[in-house]
């Protein structure tokens, strides 16, 4: 198999993202303004490198912010509904403001080893990382192309991060990520880091 390069990045912002509202699996947001300059911005920054596929998951926040880079480089947005955020339950579309204290017990289950136990009514980090890592090897057992840019979420590049660098998905707190952020990583049979959470392109 050949090496593969992924840059995995951050959809840009919503109004759900500006106003404190989780956001998950099951809330359907379009980028707002910010967001969309943000997708322009990434865009222009992955201009540099020639991509063979672009994915996003099949929420509009995410697949309208390959948009702007699929319109410029001539390729299809191909979205795979097994790279969607976490399902955040009954906590989707709440303010984070009234959910912290759950939230906090929850990271406090989860740091604690126990990352089967799911958000009520949603996913655990396990069942997301067993979808979404699966679907990202069967887009690169099935390509022969080598460069992948895939547009994700937060709390799923986090899971997916902590997990294929080694942390452990306990150790997801550790992986930062902005909206339009970058991260590069490189595949050969394991996943290493080129460089994460990118962001001084969105300064231009």
């Amino acid at each position: 198999m050949s090496v593969k390069k992924l840059f995995i990045a951050r959809h840009g912002e919503t109004d759900y993202n500006k106003k404190g509202l989780l956001q998950g699996r099951g809330i359907d947001a379009p980028l707002n303004d910010t967001g969309w300059e943000q997708a322009r911005k990434l865009s222009a920054y992955l201009q540099q490198y020639r991509t063979d596929y672009l994915i996003s998951s099949s929420l509009k926040r995410s697949w309208q912010t390959a948009q702007p880079y699929g319109e410029s480089s001539k390729l299809e947005v191909q979205k795979e509904g097994g790279l969607d955020e976490m399902d955040f339950g009954m906590y989707e579309g709440v303010p984070y403001t009234e959910a912290v204290g759950d939230l906090m017990a929850l990271k406090e289950i989860w740091e604690g080893g126990n990352v089967a136990e799911p958000v009520p009514g949603g996913e655990s980090p396990l069942e997301v990382f067993e979808r979404a890592n699966s679907a990202v090897h069967e887009l690169m057992d099935r390509s022969r192309e080598e460069t992948l840019v895939l547009v994700l979420h937060g709390r799923l590049i986090r899971i997916l991060l902590s997990k294929w660098l080694g942390y452990g998905l306990e150790n997801m707190q550790m992986i930062q990520h902005q909206n339009g952020a970058i991260n590069h990583l490189v595949y050969n049979g394991e996943f290493e880091p080129v460089y994460l959470n990118k962001i001084d392109h969105l300064a231009v």
